[in-house]
């Protein structure tokens, strides 16, 4: 397939964007990446996701597909004969994947935020406290789901691996900004590790942004934010 038949509307620091680039890697598609600018939306972004507004958005032939996991499922059934399933064969298998993949999504996401943007050193305290016992509770998720395998997904990386591994960049960050430790050899060991894998590998390695280019986006989103200018 010709790459200008795939494109990916995103940008760089986004944690949601690098979970399509992942698994179009992961299916050997290639694509054209269009880079969106900060503080404003193309006409392009408009016009293929006019409901959100918001990226990433995958076009495949010149049709659009919105947002990050159900373009992850896409790609998948899209591209089925190439490459490894992201997606679990198993039926409880995907459902648990699934599951997982929207409390990360819905609760642990946001907890990791809510550290930034604490106010003062008792509510940053809570803040980590909850994310940490979220962390706990994805350590036991890892052991069951991955059955001793180095990915969730097993062998290989798959679908719960691309929802919850996209945001590791942005947990380094929260680390380096906040100097607190959140992934623990310790208390989530298999995190720990899982951790390194999944931001070594070839899928991976080139779409993970270094943490100290990360950590100054986030210097200028949060002052975007403050002056309204980022939604």
């Amino acid at each position: 397939m010709a790459k200008s038949d795939v494109k990916v509307l995103g940008a760089w620091p986004s944690p949601f964007v690098m979970r399509a680039r992942i698994a179009l890697k992961i299916k050997s598609v290639e694509y054209e990446f269009l880079e969106e600018n900060l503080g404003s939306k193309s006409e392009l972004l408009l016009k293929s996701n006019p409901v959100h507004k918001k990226i990433p958005v995958l076009i495949h032939n010149d049709k659009p597909v919105c947002e990050s996991l159900i373009i992850v499922e896409y790609v998948d059934e899209a591209w089925s004969s190439s490459g490894p399933s992201i997606l679990p064969s198993d039926p409880y298998d995907r459902a648990v994947a699934r599951f997982w993949a929207a409390y990360v999504d819905e609760k642990w996401f946001p907890a990791l935020k809510s550290i930034g943007s604490a106010d003062g050193a008792e509510a940053k305290k809570a803040a980590i406290e909850q994310l940490i016992e979220g962390l706990v509770l994805l350590e036991d998720a890892f052991v069951k789901c991955s059955k001793g395998k180095p990915f969730f997904g097993g062998s290989q990386i798959g679908f719960l691996d691309i929802a919850f591994g996209c945001y590791l960049g942005w947990v380094r960050v929260t680390e380096k900004m906040n100097e607190v430790k959140l992934l623990d050899e310790v208390k989530t060991p298999g995190l720990f590790k899982w951790a390194e894998r999944f931001c070594a590998d070839a899928a991976v390695k080139d779409v993970m942004p270094e943490t100290d280019k990360l950590a100054e986006f986030a210097k200028v989103l949060a002052k975007l934010r403050a002056s309204g200018k980022w939604n």
